[in-house]
């Protein structure tokens, strides 16, 4: 039997992760957070670390069920797992227009959310796209990573004239309605968790008949041998330490630059600017994943982020900080990408999801210290001067660690698509 579909259904697939991505934790909890910052001060009558506190509780409490999300997936398949985890991620969002006034309210809602945020993070998205490409694995990720640089770009700027219109409250709750109307109807109509649900196997090719089911789904190694490899801990300890940095000097962007003169607005320009660089890292960066090495694209990366967060270090504002701001978001959107990407090369599809997400949750937990010791540290010293050098020895540290990696353990195969799909692929690349 053959079958040529004139738009490979592995396209549609990525489209619909996008969507998700882009109504999901990271647009609207962590990109949106340095918006809402200053409104939650006033609201609850707290500093900036007491505030920043509760973001930390949320990158907290992510990496804490992160890996049961990754165990779920590669157990149950990431569709169910996006699923439930999008439906209660919206009515936790929803659930902001019931808050009190009392600090401990604020901190309980972020940490709801941070239990929540495995189900409609990177993490089932990446599982799902990895399974559906394998040559085009790079690219297909990067487009995935587009909704969620879109959704960066957008929702912050959405977020401050709510908030400016509505409260804080109003606007968690909006955009909880429309994770719940627009995003879930959609994924639950297109994700699929595996392509031999349409007669395929990855990158479009026709499966054949009586071929070995879950051939290709078992290749890799096991949860406990990826343990045991220096390769997992040197990702590990790369992720922690450059998710600390550019979290830190995300969240805080508005914050810090409204310090130095600019207006509200300005603040949530600077957070869009990162949005746009954090876009043009995912889909970049997926492009070139698929003929370079994720090492040296991390290298180059992070060694860009960390002259952003050096000019940030010496005082930089205006047109200088927008830069800086740009810089980073370029590494924090080239991260997403390089840490699926390089997990599945080194380790395979066989424990992905678990495996993934140990490494996501390093990317978050080093964020949420990050978050954390950028606040504290204003708070202690009113500057930022002290927190942004740190962070700026630490991404180089992070780089150095990238540049330890060997060759990859699994690269692409070499297989021909079927006819007629790779112009399919052509046609949505262009």
């Amino acid at each position: 039997m053959s079958y040529r579909p004139k738009v490979f259904y592995g396209w549609w697939v990525i489209a619909a992760c996008s969507l998700g991505l882009f109504l999901s934790t990271g647009p609207v909890v962590v990109f949106s957070f340095g918006v809402f910052l200053k409104s939650l001060i006033q609201d609850f009558h707290a500093g900036r670390g007491a505030i920043s506190f509760a973001f930390t509780l949320h990158n907290l409490t992510g990496p804490i069920c992160v890996p049961l999300v990754g165990r779920a997936i590669d157990r149950f398949g990431a569709r169910r797992v996006i699923l439930i985890g999008t439906a209660i991620f919206a009515l936790i969002l929803i659930s902001s227009e019931l808050l009190g006034t009392r600090i401990a309210y604020l901190y309980l809602f972020y940490m709801a959310l941070g239990l929540v945020s495995g189900g409609a993070s990177p993490v089932p998205y990446g599982a799902v796209a990895s399974r559906w490409f394998d040559q085009r694995r790079g690219l297909a990720l990067g487009l995935m990573m587009l909704g969620l640089g879109m959704g960066a770009i957008t929702l912050p700027l959405i977020a401050h004239r709510l908030i400016v219109i509505f409260g804080w409250r109003t606007a968690y709750a909006t955009f909880g309605c429309a994770v719940l109307l627009i995003c879930l109807p959609v994924l639950a109509a297109l994700i699929k968790d595996d392509p031999r649900q349409k007669g395929l196997m990855p990158d479009g090719v026709v499966r054949v008949e009586g071929a070995e089911r879950g051939e290709h789904d078992l290749e890799g190694m096991s949860w406990r041998d990826i343990w045991h490899q220096p390769i997992f801990w040197l990702l590990i300890g790369a992720f922690f330490l450059a998710g600390g940095s550019v979290h830190a000097c995300v969240l805080h962007m508005p914050a810090l630059l409204t310090d130095r003169g600019a207006s509200a607005q300005g603040g949530a320009v600077a957070s869009a600017i990162v949005g746009v660089a954090v876009l043009i890292g995912r889909v970049g960066t997926g492009y070139l994943l698929d003929r370079f090495p994720a090492s040296r694209l991390a290298m180059i990366l992070f060694g860009g982020a960390s002259v952003g967060i050096a000019l940030l270090w010496v005082g930089s504002a205006g047109k200088v900080g927008l830069f800086a701001a740009f810089l980073i978001g370029l590494g924090m959107g080239g991260e997403g990408d390089i840490i699926a990407y390089s997990v599945s090369r080194y380790f395979g599809l066989r424990a992905f999801g678990t495996a993934y997400s140990y490494a996501f949750g390093a990317f978050v937990l080093g964020g949420a210290a990050g978050v954390f010791l950028m606040g504290a540290g204003f708070d202690s010293t009113h500057s930022y001067t002290l927190p942004l050098g740190a962070f700026f020895f630490a991404m180089l540290i992070a780089a150095g660690l990238m540049s330890r990696l060997g060759p990859y353990r699994y690269a692409a195969r070499r297989a021909e698509p079927a006819p007629g799909v790779a112009n399919a692929g052509a046609a949505i690349q262009a």
